[in-house]
């Protein structure tokens, strides 16, 4: 099935939230059915990079019949190597000319940005979206940096010149206010998983997101 670039509600796979592997697939199963629109797997935790990769292998297949495109956070060789529908890098990861050149012009391509600086260095014509945070503090992901708030977010959308998803301790309390500064869509790590209702969960900020647009 063509995948679709969708930022609604885009889910960041936690290994450790989910219970694993086979957690990950399940939630990722049942919180796709329910409306995510986009999966990424975030690459933080110790595990081998063989575990990475079957984790990803299996995580394709599970979304095979689906529309939702997989995104590999950081490792541009395991998104190469299972041919991942995109890759997703941070401001210290490998530079976004390398990474574009390496996964090919026709696969998407996302990148971190925290500040009005980095957004504005931001190689537009490279790039096929932004996540921009930490919105909020999360616990979620190992030295995130400041938490920048709903004011400086709104403040980024204006500047943004391609799709971008704001992340960062975004839940069903504050998720309204997120999707009011105009940005694209959410990414969301605790909110979904972990959670002992995935399907509730993925409904209730669904919902919530459509409630505003």
């Amino acid at each position: 099935m063509k995948k679709q670039l969708d930022l609604t509600l885009y889910l960041v796979l936690d290994p450790l939230l989910c219970g694993g592997i086979n957690g990950m697939i399940n939630t990722t199963k049942i919180a796709v059915s329910n409306g995510v629109t986009a999966i990424q797997l975030r690459s933080e935790h110790e595990f081998s990079g063989k575990d990475w990769y079957y984790a990803a292998l299996t995580l394709k297949e599970a979304l095979s019949d689906t529309s939702v495109p997989l995104f590999i956070n950081d490792h541009v060789d395991i998104a190469l190597a299972i041919d991942a529908d995109g890759v997703h890098i941070g401001q210290s990861d490998l530079p976004i000319d390398v990474a574009r050149q390496l996964i090919g012009k026709d696969k998407w391509l996302g990148l971190s940005v925290t500040n009005q600086q980095q957004l504005k260095a931001v190689p537009w014509q490279q790039v096929n979206y932004i996540g921009i945070g930490p919105i909020f503090p999360t616990i979620t992901k190992k030295n995130a940096t400041v938490a920048i708030g709903t004011e400086q977010l709104t403040e980024l959308v204006k500047l943004k010149q391609c799709p971008a998803v704001a992340i960062g301790g975004i839940d069903e309390n504050n998720i309204t206010n997120i999707i009011q500064t105009g940005i694209d869509g959410v990414a969301v790590v605790s909110a979904i998983c972990g959670k002992k209702d995935i399907q509730q969960a993925t409904l209730s900020l669904i919902n919530k997101i459509k409630q505003v647009k």
